[in-house]
């Protein structure tokens, strides 16, 4: 009885339980993923490509392959900070991608890129992403104050609006997901048509992107997790309220 509830907050167990099984491999999918992010990029910085293409050059060459014009380069600080932001419509590269000739920075720069191509083809699920994207930063922002105050206050509808503002956070991973494997796809598709790459550098190109890939994933499944546990949380309490009428 007491593990199910406890004075007046309202709490379950048997959700516990399960919040619990399904947490220890998604932290554990989650730490691998970052484990091998780190670890391939790392390695394949180390091998430099045969053409002695630098990231930047790479990623001119995705967009030229692609009939994409007007887009920027720009160097950005930091390892692993990569992106492209549509705001400017210029792809920024980190320091260890920008003006390295690895396979590593052919691969990420080739990736950066292949987001580049998605938004002048209007893709749709990046059209979907970019729509939600004030939504989402709405919900991150509130969604943990209405959540706290929702358990500590025993407030139904402070909890829901919670639950409902975090599903924004879990809906943005999940079109995430489709933007970034396809962006993957694009950047290995040039590579091998535009010979960027070549045998075993392709090969290590692929790796570091699906080892990227893995950590979209890990979030996914991690948010979808945490966003479980609210909503068992908040049918415990209805249930009860049911209960004790």
């Amino acid at each position: 009885m007491y593990g199910s509830y406890y004075g007046g907050y309202g709490y379950y167990g048997g959700g516990d339980t399960l919040y619990y099984l399904l947490l220890l491999p998604i932290l554990a999918l989650s730490l691998w993923a970052q484990f091998q992010v780190s670890g391939n990029f790392r390695r394949y910085s180390q091998v430099r490509c045969a053409r002695g293409l630098t990231g930047a050059q790479a990623a001119e060459a995705v967009l030229r392959a692609n009939g994409v014009v007007g887009v920027g380069i720009r160097s950005c600080a930091g390892s692993l900070t990569d992106h492209y932001d549509p705001r400017d419509n210029c792809i920024y590269l980190s320091e260890p991608v920008y003006g390295a000739a690895t396979v590593s920075a052919v691969g990420v720069a080739c990736h950066e890129a292949g987001h580049a191509v998605q938004y002048a083809e209007n893709y749709w699920p990046v059209r979907v992403r970019s729509a939600v994207i004030p939504a989402t930063q709405f919900g991150s922002r509130f969604s943990f104050t209405a959540l706290i105050l929702g358990i500590l206050l025993y407030s139904q509808p402070l909890l829901l609006v919670g639950i409902v503002l975090f599903s924004l956070t879990t809906f943005f991973q999940l079109v995430t997901l489709p933007v970034e494997f396809d962006a993957s796809r694009r950047a290995v598709r040039t590579i091998q048509d535009s010979g960027l790459l070549s045998g075993e550098e392709v090969t290590g190109a692929k790796r570091v992107l699906r080892a990227a890939a893995l950590t979209y994933v890990a979030a996914l499944l991690m948010s979808s997790l945490q966003l479980l546990r609210y909503v068992l949380i908040f049918m415990s309490r209805s249930g009860r309220r049911g209960g004790r009428r």
